[in-house]
């Protein structure tokens, strides 16, 4: 399929640049340009515009900062140019040859978040209304009786034996550095429950990565790697995404990929159930069933091994466990015919995408949410990466396993605390969604105090659930930019900096870059930057804790750290592979430095597991006794299977080498799943518990006689990021109605026209939204898409509708039990009009 069949141009999304202020009164249309004079998806650079602020008096900047887009992981710098300390114009940087200049309708979106009149800007607290109401009332206190109101709270739970019921959930939206700061509060407390999004978002890619290769890192890099002088990603001559939408959730990076591809004439292969502009731009399309990737993984792994299509001289080399993956899939008979019939794709299509991808050299995998948003996310993973070690292309220019999302570099490191750290019983079962299961139930124990970083009222499955669980929460503090849904179930509400009003560093995590940032903005109001909130609370806690001297938790928080700039440099002396990522280095290049980069004069790491003394320093810098390997598992090689791994594994009811199973909510009644009431020590997460499982357990179709339909959610458009870009004119204009995706003849069978307002209905609950007739869906699947909640109030201005929750719609109870991944890639659903 060629995109240019369609009418699409890759274009279509990027800019040059933007004049951010013309947004801040009347947003601006999506711009729809093209390469003068060239074929859509041609490499061309846009011709420019005339700039008819050249020479102008009022519009030309009085000063210039480079700061970064955080609205994906692209991790774009932008040029923001002010004039009497205003944003006239927000720029790209040409330097980068990745960004090329460019940047996407979201980088205008950044200014909106500070110029909003909805923002927070003074603390409250709650003094009156039912918790969740939108007429709860609340008062402005000062940071100090915010402060000294937590702080309270959390000593009398510690004091009275119940410090382990307090809980944090950390949110990717954070400047770097402010999770080590809750884990080292939490340490000095005594709670286990201090959580992150990862297990919302992509933790399952990271986890099967490191039990693969050593570490839960994307492995190839974007552009030229400074240790061999060679392009990394661009040089691929196959592309297989497997349920990623690039174009809309990275599409700087993803414009890099097509450059690369139109010198190299690489394939793209994109498998999703519905057709994108990801899947517009590829030679294959491939849409499988929902919650079906394993199966078709399996099937490419079997055809590969069984036709001798893998690197034989790599595998005998660098590969642990390869026997018993030959045997295992013979076993089990997991050849194409069978995948057919479980995903819906032909057995002819799972071949030939197998030979394609074994035959290309290099070639890369890109996953993302498709893959991590399923109950079966870990094992799915770990198959993807086998197709990488068998044929050679991991530790491997243009190759590799390109999970986004894992977070880099992992934990950065502080001093060591000099103070005793109390004994923490067990964390909750993996997974922040578990909190409202505490919450209501009890088991293994109830929280009682909470305090979140995101919006687990829109983010979190089965959102009528978690909804009543705020409400029985005893204790809540919700930190944020805007009264989103959450902030109505607080007890105190913290008003945050956005990016622009902070200096630091932003990073593309999916290939370990990071960038430093400078301050554009005074800060709106009296909104503080998170890792400022972190410290103050540390204060408070020093002035009212009786059993543990004020002079440790100071010690422990020095104030200094109030300065991002040496908290960083702290960062850089303690964190391993991270000496030569100084602030004067970054802030002195154009292009982000990637991690692990041990010395000043090491160019940091592209290619992870590259067969290269840059790589063999790097790992070295990480740990000693990686000297020498070349992968960073026990054996030195990436592991398929071994004892030690298999025995690891078994305790949760999974081995090494993944059978197939699927959610029960897919079509069919194929294999699933059943957990067990027990809780057993997780050994992805060895401080949390997790539910083991029965794996293969005969799937009921009968949830189907009432929902016959696969429902799935995702990103709505380039335009948005999470739930932040619904409080921005621009998003809300581009894109404040929920369209959702519905195949015409199923729509037909259901009376729906095009436009209709539909509802869509789960075992769980409902949603409404506008009918989008979509050729490019499979008839039996559904696309709701996310991030839309009840409060964002920017919409109003538009008419647009208040949407609740799409995730009211999965069961919260289907999840992966090692990484704690929520399975919203499918559900039981049927729309109906509304």
């Amino acid at each position: 399929m060629k995109h240019e069949q369609l009418g699409l141009s890759r274009r279509g999304l990027l800019r040059g640049s933007v004049i951010g202020s013309a947004s801040l009164s009347a947003p601006v249309l999506l711009p729809l340009v093209a390469a003068h004079g060239a074929e859509p998806g041609s490499p061309t650079r846009t011709a420019p515009a005339a700039d008819f602020t050249d020479q102008s008096a009022a519009l030309t900047p009085d000063r210039t900062v480079a700061t970064a887009c955080q609205f994906c992981n692209s991790n774009c710098r932008l040029n923001v140019d002010l004039k009497a300390g205003r944003i006239i114009a927000v720029r790209g940087e040409d330097k980068d040859p990745v960004q090329n200049g460019q940047l996407c309708v979201k980088a205008e979106m950044m200014p909106q978040l500070a110029y909003n009149p909805e923002r927070l800007t003074t603390p409250l607290r709650r003094i009156s209304g039912q918790k969740g109401s939108a007429h709860s009332k609340f008062e402005a206190i000062t940071w100090d009786e915010a402060y000294r109101t937590i702080a309270k709270k959390l000593l009398k739970l510690r004091d009275t034996g119940q410090v382990h019921t307090i809980a944090n959930r950390t949110t990717g939206r954070l400047p770097r550095g402010t999770g080590s700061l809750v884990a080292r509060l939490f340490a000095m407390l005594g709670s286990p429950n201090n959580t992150d999004v990862g297990p919302v978002c992509n933790d399952a890619g990271g986890n099967a990565l490191a039990a693969t290769f050593g570490l839960g890192n994307f492995t190839n890099g974007y552009g030229i790697d400074e240790a061999t002088g060679k392009d990394d990603l661009g040089s691929a001559r196959h592309y297989l995404f497997l349920g990623t939408n690039q174009a809309e959730t990275h599409p700087v990076t993803f414009d890099y990929l097509l450059r690369g591809r139109a010198k190299t004439k690489a394939t793209l292969t994109v498998v999703d159930p519905r057709l994108t502009p990801t899947g517009a731009a590829a030679d294959r399309w491939v849409a499988p069933k929902p919650h079906t990737d394993l199966a078709l993984l399996q099937a490419m792994l079997h055809h590969i091994v069984d036709q001798g299509l893998y690197d034989k001289t790599f595998v005998k080399r660098w590969v642990a466990g390869f026997d018993e993956l030959r045997a295992h899939l013979a076993k089990h008979q997991y050849t194409p015919a069978w995948a057919a019939e479980i995903t819906g794709v032909p057995a002819a299509t799972i071949t030939t995408m197998a030979t394609e991808y074994a035959s290309a050299k290099p070639a890369a995998i890109f996953c993302n949410a498709g893959i991590s948003h399923q109950l079966g996310a870990f094992d799915t993973y770990r198959v993807a990466a086998f197709l990488a070690a068998v044929t050679g292309n991991i530790g491997r220019p243009g190759g590799g396993c390109n999970f986004m999302h894992n977070t880099w570099p992992g934990d950065l490191h502080l001093p060591p605390l000099e103070s005793e750290e109390p004994k923490r019983r067990e964390a909750l079962p993996v997974g922040p969604d578990y909190f409202a299961e505490s919450i209501l139930t009890g088991r293994p124990y109830r929280l009682r105090a909470v305090i979140t970083q995101g919006n687990p009222l829109t983010s979190s499955a089965n959102t009528t659930k978690v909804k009543k669980a705020f409400e029985q929460l005893d204790f809540y503090v919700y930190t944020g930019l805007f009264m989103e849904e959450a902030a109505h179930y607080a007890d105190i509400i913290l008003p945050v900096c956005s990016g622009l009003e902070i200096e630091g560093v932003y990073m593309r995590r999916d290939d370990r870059a990071i960038r430093w940032q400078e301050q554009v903005l005074q800060r709106v109001g009296d909104a503080r930057p998170d890792w400022e909130i972190w410290i103050g609370l540390a204060h408070a806690l020093a002035e009212l804790d009786t059993r543990r001297p004020a002079h440790e938790w100071r010690e422990a928080f020095p104030k200094r750290w109030m300065d991002y700039k040496e908290l960083w440099d702290d960062f850089v002396t303690h964190t391993p592979g991270m000496g030569g990522m100084t602030r004067s280095r970054m802030r002195e290049r154009t292009e982000p430095l990637r991690w692990p980069c041990p010395t000043t004069k090491h160019p940091g790491v592209s290619t992870l597991y590259l067969d290269h003394l840059s790589w063999y320093e790097a790992a070295e810098s990480l740990d000693a006794g990686n000297r020498g390997k070349r992968f960073l598992t026990p054996s030195g090689k990436a592991e398929i299977t071994t004892p030690d791994l298999d025995k690891r594994l078994a305790v949760t009811g999974h081995s090494a080498l993944p059978i197939f199973y699927t959610h029960p909510e897919v079509t069919g009644a194929h294999p699933t799943l059943a957990y067990s009431t027990k809780l057993v020590t997780s050994p992805i997460n060895p401080q949390a518990v997790t539910h083991p499982v029965r794996l293969g357990v005969p799937g009921n179709d009968g949830v189907h006689r009432r929902f016959p339909l696969m429902g799935m959610t995702g990103r709505p458009s380039v335009v948005h990021f999470a739930g932040v870009t619904h409080w921005t004119p621009t998003g809300k204009q581009l894109n404040g109605i929920r369209f959702i995706q519905i195949h015409p003849d199923t729509a037909e069978r259901a009376g729906i026209a095009d436009g209709d307002e539909v509802r869509v209905e789960s075992p769980r609950g409902s949603v409404t939204g506008t009918a989008l007739l979509w050729e490019g869906i499979r008839p039996d699947t559904v696309f709701v898409p996310n991030t839309f909640g009840p409060a964002q109030k920017v919409g109003d201005l538009f008419h647009d509708p208040r949407y609740e929750a799409a995730n009211t719609l999965p069961d919260d109870q289907y999840y992966d039990n090692l990484s704690g991944q929520q399975a919203y890639k499918c559900f039981a659903c049927r729309v109906v009009k509304a």
